[in-house]
Parts: structure tokens; sequence; C-alpha cells
């Protein structure tokens, strides 16, 4: 069974956080002269030398409605990576606990891992990049914290099988976290709805890849309600900048804007999926869930390096393990595509 306080590292638990100025005011004034700001304003704009809302709720308050889930099920970090990291600096004991990832899939979960000394243990995915559900029940035990699945993965582009995930859910007593950065191109749906039932799930998106603010910093971790607790008593105490929280509020008001943005680099995603496959250095477009394309070519390393020559930037991951072969190419526009297509059709390698 789950258990939350178990979960928890003792001295977390135990934790008392850092109270900011802004924690402790409740409602509205007209004066602040509590944070030792300068009250005289900035050369740069008079509204950037006050401190932001340590919690960002007009953003989450936003959100809760586009998500269809309560603003306190939401917590904000400064990209996906902080929400990441503070996961391991909440629950794993450095040196002792161990977490499961399922490579090939995002690097900084194994990064953050080594950072926080952490131990990594890898359930290669199966041939069709889907999870070795019975690899991956061999490898917890009771140092288990948790377990990372990226769906759609990066870098396969691939959903995880439903099912299989549901099962984690429903047999692991560590957390179960689901990367969905790249949820928005994928017509699966978000297991953000799942909340309620899995008490020990956390649900990653951003606002990098859909919403096209990679620059602004905004990634969303939710969870049940104890969890977001734990990660703002944890988190530094203004980690959102007040310049990301204003245009992140923007950008939300375009939602039908960014639909509208989502369909159109599906269709691109599709059309360069077929004119990649018609190439003779290609051997296999494999299909996708996001906004990016694995490709096996005949000659990953000299095609990379051409590439770079003609100008064009792709990522290399010959190396990793089940991306023999394979280059990750992110669906640009049609002038990039067209770009990228003319050079691979010249390579001769």
């Amino acid at each position: 069974m789950f258990n939350l306080d178990k979960l928890l590292r003792d001295n977390i638990r135990r934790l008392v956080p850092y109270s900011s100025a802004r924690d402790e005011f409740k409602g509205e004034a007209s004066v602040f002269i509590d944070a030792n700001e300068n009250s005289l304003g900035s050369p740069l704009t008079k509204w950037y030398n006050r401190y932001p809302d340590p919690h960002q709720w007009k953003i989450k308050e936003v959100l809760a409605t586009i998500k269809g889930v309560g603003p306190q099920h939401i917590f904000l970090g400064n990209g996906s990576d902080e929400c990441i990291d503070l996961l391991y600096r909440a629950f794993c004991v450095p040196g002792r606990d161990n977490v499961i990832i399922n490579p090939p899939t995002y690097g900084m979960y194994e990064v953050s891992a080594h950072i926080n000394d952490v131990e990594v243990r890898r359930a290669v995915l199966l041939d069709d990049f889907q999870l070795d559900l019975v690899h991956l029940e061999t490898l917890v035990d009771e140092h288990t914290k948790i377990i990372w699945i990226c769906s759609p993965n990066n870098p396969t582009a691939n959903s995880m099988n439903r099912q299989d995930i549901e099962v984690i859910l429903n047999n692991f007593s560590g957390l179960v976290v689901i990367d969905e950065a790249y949820i928005n191109f994928s017509r699966h749906r978000s297991f953000i709805q799942e909340l309620a039932d899995y008490p020990n799930l956390v649900v990653l998106q951003t606002m990098s890849k859909a919403w096209g603010l990679a620059g602004l910093r905004l990634g969303m971790a939710f969870a049940s309600e104890a969890i977001v607790e734990v990660y703002n008593k944890v988190k530094p105490p203004y980690n959102i900048s007040q310049a990301a929280q204003e245009l992140v509020l923007k950008a939300l008001e375009e939602v039908g804007q960014v639909n509208d943005m989502i369909r159109l680099l599906v269709e691109l995603r599709e059309r360069l999926s077929l004119a990649l496959s018609a190439l003779p250095v290609v051997l296999t477009v494999y299909p996708s869930d996001a906004n990016f394309l694995l490709v096996k070519t005949k000659d990953a390393r000299g095609l990379y390096g051409w590439l770079l020559e003609e100008g064009i930037v792709v990522r290399d991951r010959s190396r990793v393990e089940l991306c023999e072969g394979c280059l990750r190419i992110t669906v640009g526009t049609e002038e990039e595509n067209a770009a990228l297509l003319s050079a691979m059709g010249r390579f001769a390698g």
C-alpha cells in the first residue's frame, strides 16, 4: 500500500520550510515594505523590483480550468527538470535508495539521480519500445522510491501501453512519475484525470513543447494535494520569475491558437515522415506521438556530420541502446523541413 509519510525522507518530514514575506501575507495591500525590495524600482522597468507570487496562484487557477483539476493539485517548476530534481530531494535518501528508469528515455532522470547520489536501475524497453514489466518487477525492492515513465517517450516518440502503466500504478508502493511532455501531440489521453484513483501518481507536463515557451522554463507537476505540499515545502521560495509568470498568463489566453499550432505540427510531422521514408539513406521512420521523429539510417554518424556541414542540427542517437543507427529529428517549419530533406537527398554516404 502507498504511504506518503513513510516514503518521505526523515529530514524532509521534519523540515520547517522557508517562509517568504509573501507566504506570510494574505489579501490585498497597496504598500509593500516587508521583503527588503528596492522600493524605488529598477532601471529596466518599475514592475520587476518586487518579488513574484511564490506559489503562482493566478497561473494555477487558469491551468486548473484548462486541465480539469483543482489548483491545489498543481506545482509549477523552473522547467520540468526542477520538478524532477525536487522529487529526488524529497523522497530519495542519498546512498541508500534507488529509482527505476526505462531506457532509452529522457536523460535527466538519470543525471538528476547521480547528482543526488541515488542508484539508477534500468529496465530496458522491449524491441517495440514498450515497457518490460517482467524485468521491471525484478528490479523493485524495499528501497525503490520512484519509477520514471516517459510517455510519449523521448527519443523513441511512442506512447506506452496504458494498461501496462496501470499495472505499475496498482502494484508499486512508491511514486510513479509519468512524464507527458509531448502528450499534446498524441491522441492518447493524459493521466491527469486519474489522480484521484492513484495517490502515488505524479504527472509531468511542460510549456516548452506544444505551448512553444521553452525559453520561459515552466514545468508542471500534477499530483495529490499531499505530494504538492511536499513540493512546496522543498522548493526555492521564488522559483518562477515575475516576467515568466506574466508571459505564461498571456499565453494561456490563446488556447485556440495553440491547438491550431498543434494540429499544424502534427500535419507537418506526417508529411515529413512520408518524405523521409522515401529517401535512399533512410531505413525506418518510427511512428511518432510527439513533435519529433526517430529515424533509422544507413549511416547515422556520417549523415549527422553532413547535415552539420549544411548548417542543419539534428540529434545523433545512434549510440543509445535500441536506437542504433538513429537520428532524432524535430519537426521544423515547412522551410526547415524542406532544407533538411534536400540536404539528406544529396548525402552520398
